[in-house]
């Protein structure tokens, strides 16, 4: 079901901008921001929410590229949450947006909690986008909640564009996905629960090197590398963990 787009040259060039950091840019080789974000149709004049977008790492090019014709939602953690994590992402996210009017000028800052759960103007949105987080949901036990936001934010025909850590179909999915690994099939399930269609997969994100039976989970591969000294060149040659990469549709 993969499907292949025209590449966006504005796009390339909004990720290749000076203004992204360099710690940052280091990662595009395993997070292919190009390939990713054209699979998911991203356009410039679109509004695209952004769920728990953690330190701005696809904020720095996404608001930038949508600055002018599109809105961009960066739906981050609810201000009510006490862990000292939580407070330091929300601290930080702010300051970035304040620290860059030029770039981040219009950014639309809204929060998703098990008790927030409006992330935009409902039926307002193009494309709700989701990096790596479905396993805080899960552990959080509102991963279906999510999914029903994401829903109800969204168009008619919108796109709920996913990656997330994708786990060995053939180990029993822990239902608070403690490794940080989930099941693809487990991701799809919530999907179409709340009413999503399945419409293409990609491999963009894919990683046969990762054997998802690691000691601390997702958290042992770069770039959290959790773990003894002795085993790090180890995970550095294995790289970042196996994704997948999910298109959904909003009939």
């Amino acid at each position: 079901m993969a499907t292949d787009a025209e590449p966006d040259t504005v796009l390339a060039a909004a990720i290749a901008a000076e203004h992204r950091s360099d710690a940052y840019k280091l990662r595009d080789k395993h997070r292919h921001p190009l390939e990713t974000l054209t699979f998911f149709e991203l356009k410039p004049d679109m509004t695209v929410a952004e769920l728990w977008p953690g330190g701005g790492w696809y904020m720095e090019i996404m608001a930038p590229y949508l600055h002018h014709q599109g809105t961009y939602y960066a739906v981050g953690y609810h201000e009510s949450a006490k862990a000292p994590f939580v407070q330091r992402s929300i601290k930080g996210l702010n300051a970035k947006i304040a620290g860059r009017p030029d770039l981040y000028g219009r950014v639309k800052v809204t929060a998703l909690s098990p008790s927030h759960l409006e992330i935009a103007p409902p039926g307002s949105v193009d494309l709700v986008l989701t990096f790596r987080s479905i396993h805080n949901w899960m552990e959080s036990g509102f991963a279906y909640q999510v999914f029903e936001a994401a829903y109800a934010a969204l168009k008619s025909g919108g796109v709920f564009g996913v990656v997330e850590h994708r786990g060995d179909p053939e180990v029993w999915q822990d239902p608070l996905a403690k490794s940080g690994y989930v099941n693809e099939e487990e991701v799809i399930m919530m999907a179409e629960t709340a009413g999503f269609t399945l419409a293409a997969t990609s491999e963009i994100n894919a990683n046969t090197k990762d054997t998802k039976d690691h000691p601390s989970g997702v958290w042992t591969l770069p770039p959290s590398l959790r773990g003894s000294d002795e085993a790090l060149q180890k995970y550095l040659s294995i790289g970042e963990s196996d994704r997948m990469t999910l298109k959904f549709v909003k009939p």
